[in-house]
């Protein structure tokens, strides 16, 4: 089943925390209160009383970082057998410009 999210609500995977050193070895820590997420979907925007669209600023494909807090709880859905956020536009604190 095809879904998509309406208003300004955003369908997010996680990504995992880990991180590699030098050496290869894989790093897992959960004391981040942040968390990186792959925008999959995508409302259409929020109007306005005038009836104006006022547009979303992430795209599906974008990486997103939003707070921990998100990844648990009633923000949680299952689809298909995986797991995703749904979020508010409002809710994401970051989204990667592709340059650091």
């Amino acid at each position: 089943m095809k879904m998509k999210p309406m208003g300004d609500k955003i369908l997010l995977k996680t990504q995992e925390g880990q991180e590699t050193t030098k050496g290869g070895i894989i790093l897992t820590s959960n004391q981040n209160n942040y968390s990186y997420a792959d925008v999959i979907s995508v409302g259409n925007g929020l109007f306005t009383q005038t009836g104006d669209r006022i547009p979303m600023s992430t795209k599906a494909g974008d990486v997103v970082l939003i707070h921990a807090r998100l990844t648990r709880g009633d923000n949680e859905i299952e689809l298909e057998d995986e797991k995703y956020i749904l979020v508010r536009e409002s809710e994401i604190e970051m989204v990667s410009t592709g340059k650091v």
